[in-house]
C-alpha cells in the first residue's frame, strides 16, 4: 500500500492514528457525558459540544499561522501533542456527581476541553501540511490523492476502536460497583433529584432502578440516583484517561519518525544561502485565483460538516433514545460493550474497509481516462450524504417526538427501531465522507500557494469549525420538532452543497490544473 509513496507517510499516518484514537474516545462519549454529568438538556449540551468542536478547527488556523511563520512544523506538532495530553488529564480527574457546584465544575471541564482544542489546533492541520509537503516532490505528485486517502484510512483505524474502549471502561466500572448499564437511567436520575419527573417517567424509573441494581430493589431512590450517577460518570472520567495513553503513544511514534518528515525551515535556509534553488513564485493574480477557489470550496463543505458531525450529537441522541441497544451488545464477562456510543464504531470501520475499494475504483477509472476530478468527486459525495440522511428520514417516520419520549421516561425495547437503521445510514454516509474529506485535504494541498500551505490547511479545518458551530441547530430541531423532520433538514443541507459544487466545478477544475 505504501509502495511508491514517501517514506515519512507511514510515520505521519501512525502518529495521527494514535492521536485520533484518544480524540475519538472523547468525541464518542462527550455529549452523553455532558448530559449525565451535569444534567443538561440536549440543546445546552450540544452548544458546549459544538463550541468545543468548532474551536478545535478554528485554532488550527492559529497553528497554521505559527508553523507558516516559523517554518517549524514539527516543533509545533510536538507541542500540540503535549498540550492534548494535559487537556485529557484535566477532564479525566474524577469529580463527584451530582456536582456540588454546577458552574465551577462545568468551567473546569470546559478548561480541559479548551486545552485539548488548542493542542489539536497546533497538531492536526500542520501534520496534514507536512503530508502535503511530502507530495510536493515531483516523484510523488501524481500519488497525492491516494496518499491522503491512505493517511485518512489510518486516522480511522485509530477512531475505530475508541468508542468500544470508552464504553467498555465505563460499563466495567458500573459492573464493578453492582450496576448494569441502561440508556435512560442517567436522565431519569437527574429528573428525579430535581423533582421534574413526570408520574409516568417516575414509575418507569422505579422499575429500571430494580433492573439495573444487582443487589435488588433500592430502598431509597434518591440514594440510588446519586450513587448511580456518581459511578456512571466516574466510569466516563476513566474512559477520558485512556486518551492520555493514546497521546503518549502518538508522541513516541512522532519522535521516532521525525527525521523522515520534510523540513521547510531547513529548505528556506538553504535557499537563502544559495545552496538550493528558490521556489518559483506564483504571480499575485494566480495566488488570488487559487485562494478564491479554495474559499469557494470551503464555503460549500460547511454544509457537509454541519450534517456529518451530527454523529456525535443528534445521531448519538437518536441511538440512545430510539434504538434497541439490546440487539447491539457484547458481554465480555468483566464488562459489556453496550451503549449509544457503540454506533460511532461503524463509521471508522467502514472507512477502513471501504478506502481500498474506493482507491481501486478511482484507479480503475483513471486507467480508462474517466476518473472524475477532485471537485466533481466532492460534489458526488454531497449527493451521497443526502441519501444517507434520507434513509434516516424514512426510517424515523411514525416515531414519537423527543418530548413525548421524555414524558414517558423512555421507550421500551419493543418500541425502539432496529440498530440496522443507523448502521445502514453510517455505511452510506461513510461513502460520502470518502468522496469529500480526504479528497478535500488533497485539493487544498494541491491548490494552496506554497507560502500558505499551513494556513490553507487550517482554513479547511476552519470551514469544518463553522459547520460544527451550527451543530446546535440539529439539537433544537431534535428536541422541538419531529424526528423525521430533523433528518430532512440535513437532506436539504447536503443537496444545497451538491448543486452549488456542480455549478462551480468547471472553474475549480481549471484552477486546479
Amino acid at each position: 500500500m505504501f509502495k511508491n509513496h514517501p517514506k515519512g507517510l507511514i510515520g505521519a499516518a501512525l502518529s495521527n492514528m494514535g492521536e485520533r484514537f484518544g480524540f475519538y474516545i472523547m468525541m464518542a462519549i462527550l455529549s452523553l457525558f455532558l448530559l449525565s454529568k451535569f444534567g443538561l438538556d440536549k440543546t445546552s449540551a450540544t452548544i458546549i459540544y459544538s463550541v468545543f468542536y468548532a474551536l478545535i478547527y478554528i485554532l488550527a488556523l492559529v497553528g497554521g499561522l505559527i508553523a507558516d511563520k516559523t517554518k517549524k512544523y514539527k516543533g509545533t506538532i510536538l507541542i500540540g501533542l503535549i498540550l492534548m495530553a494535559v487537556g485529557y488529564f484535566l477532564i479525566a480527574i474524577p469529580t463527584p456527581t451530582p456536582v456540588p457546584d454546577l458552574t465551577l465544575y462545568l468551567i473546569l471541564t470546559c478548561l480541559g476541553l479548551f486545552v485539548i482544542a488548542f493542542g489539536n489546533g497546533l497538531f492536526k492541520g500542520n501534520l496534514q501540511a507536512v503530508v502535503g509537503q511530502m507530495y510536493d516532490d515531483p516523484k510523488y505528485t501524481s500519488k497525492r490523492d491516494t496518499g491522503f486517502q491512505i493517511f485518512y484510512m489510518f486516522i480511522n483505524i485509530g477512531a475505530m476502536f475508541a468508542p468500544l474502549i470508552a464504553v467498555g471502561i465505563r460499563n466495567w466500572w458500573l459492573q464493578k460497583h453492582g450496576y448494569l448499564y441502561n440508556s435512560d437511567i442517567s436522565a431519569l436520575s437527574h429528573e428525579f433529584l430535581k423533582g421534574t419527573i413526570s408520574p409516568e417517567a417516575s414509575a418507569r424509573f422505579t422499575e429500571l432502578a430494580t433492573e439495573v441494581s444487582k443487589n435488588g430493589a433500592p430502598a431509597d431512590l434518591a440514594v440510588f440516583a446519586k450513587d448511580y450517577l456518581n459511578v456512571f460518570n466516574t466510569g466516563f472520567h476513566y474512559a477520558f484517561a485512556a486518551g492520555i495513553v493514546a497521546m503518549l503513544i502518538s508522541l513516541v511514534i512522532f519522535l521516532s519518525n521525525k527525521k523522515k518528515f520534510p523540513d521547510p525551515g531547513a529548505k528556506a535556509k538553504a535557499v537563502a544561502s544559495g545552496q538550493a534553488p528558490a521556489e518559483i513564485k506564483m504571480d499575485a493574480a494566480e495566488v488570488k485565483q487559487r485562494i478564491y477557489a479554495l474559499m469557494a470550496v470551503l464555503g460549500v463543505v460547511i454544509f457537509f460538516w454541519f450534517s456529518f458531525h451530527q454523529n456525535g450529537v443528534t445521531l448519538t441522541y437518536f441511538a440512545n433514545d430510539y434504538t434497541d441497544l439490546s440487539k447491539l451488545s457484547l458481554d465480555l464477562g468483566f464488562t459489556t460493550i453496550k451503549g449509544a456510543e457503540v454506533f460511532q464504531f461503524f463509521n471508522p470501520l467502514f472507512v477502513v474497509t471501504l478506502t481500498p475499494i474506493v482507491i481501486g475504483l478511482f484507479g480503475w477509472l483513471k486507467a480508462r481516462g474517466s476518473e472524475p476530478s477532485t471537485p466533481r468527486k466532492i460534489a458526488i459525495g454531497m449527493g451521497i450524504a443526502a441519501i444517507a440522511f434520507l434513509i434516516m428520514t424514512i426510517g424515523s417516520m411514525g416515531l414519537p417526538s423527543a418530548s413525548e419520549v421524555k414524558a414517558m421516561g423512555g421507550l421500551a425495547d419493543a418500541q425502539r427501531v432496529t440498530p440496522l437503521l443507523l448502521i445502514g445510514m453510517y455505511l452510506v454516509l461513510t461513502i460520502a465522507e470518502l468522496f469529500i474529506s480526504p479528497l478535500g485535504l488533497s485539493f487544498v494541498s494541491k491548490v494552496a500557494p506554497p507560502q500558505y500551505q499551513g494556513i490553507m490547511q487550517g482554513a479547511w479545518l476552519g470551514a469544518t469549525a463553522l459547520g460544527n458551530q451550527l451543530l446546535f441547530i440539529g439539537a433544537i430541531f431534535y428536541e422541538n420538532f419531529s424526528i423525521w423532520g430533523t433528518w430532512a433538514l440535513f437532506v436539504a443541507a447536503c443537496l444545497i452543497s451538491m448543486f452549488t459544487m456542480l455549478f462551480m466545478v468547471k472553474w475549480l477544475e481549471k484552477v486546479a490544473r
